[in-house]
């Protein structure tokens, strides 16, 4: 199956299919982006830049205005986001460069994810990264995570008992600024909130054992958004602390 044919078997479209990365379904309210290995750590897919906005050759790139369009369409109208994994080829473009990239393979399967915004750039980020309150778990039990599967490209296996644990043991307010969903929104906001690694799963190669108690926090996803402002590293709870202190 090629890629055209496993999009239309979605009921999606585009406007064309040599550059679209981005594609839609306007009857099931959906949008699909092609995530490229590249750009993809593990935990989140870049699927958009406002840099993918321009050729190398300085041009306009022809699929960013489409993509820019579906994206809002997520941010503002309620579209659910998909996703399917691609490689990214190291071959050259056409001569106009189309798109931030051009596609090796893809592997036609699509997950479901929700979208941030980071500076100028937009993911696709698993719905799992928040959790809700859920049963008492014993603190001192160790769950196993970080055990990396091949879809097409690595991903990391993430335990949800783990995540569901830190939540029992540290409750739900951000470590960095304190704040509460439940006692901003009442009901609507109780139990939410996001859970940070303190030893990046993406940097890890096989399995480890993890203690909620001592390897995971709560932090808003504001704090876990400047958290993981530097791709290139993470920055330290108390270093955040620091800078909004300041």
């Amino acid at each position: 199956m090629n890629r055209k044919k496993f999009i239309e078997s979605h009921g999606a479209t585009c406007k064309n299919w040599y550059w679209s990365w981005s594609f839609i379904n306007e009857s099931e309210r959906f949008i699909i982006f092609g995530a490229w290995d590249r750009w993809n750590d593990g935990k989140s897919a870049l699927i958009l830049a406002e840099k993918w906005m321009i050729t190398g050759k300085g041009k306009k790139a022809s699929g960013y205005s489409q993509s820019r369009e579906h994206v809002r369409l997520i941010q503002e109208e309620n579209y659910r986001l998909m996703t399917f994994p691609m490689k990214y080829s190291e071959e050259l473009h056409g001569e106009d460069e189309s798109g931030p990239g051009k596609i090796g393979k893809f592997n036609p399967v699509l997950s479901e994810k929700k979208l941030f915004r980071r500076g100028s750039e937009w993911y696709a980020e698993d719905p799992d990264a928040v959790q809700r309150l859920a049963e008492e778990l014993p603190s001192k039990k160790k769950y196993t995570e970080g055990t990396a599967f091949q879809i097409s490209v690595n991903a990391f296996e993430r335990s949800v008992e783990a995540r569901q644990a830190c939540i029992r043991i540290h409750g739900c307010s951000c470590v960095v600024c304190g704040f509460n969903f439940g006692d901003r929104f009442g009901e609507l906001g109780e139990g939410f909130i996001h859970v940070h690694h303190l030893l990046p799963l993406a940097g890890i190669t096989g399995e480890y054992e993890i203690d909620p108690k001592t390897d995971l926090v709560p932090v808003c996803p504001n704090c876990h958004a400047m958290l993981h402002r530097k791709r290139d590293s993470t920055m330290e709870i108390e270093e955040l602390k620091y800078i909004l202190s300041s």
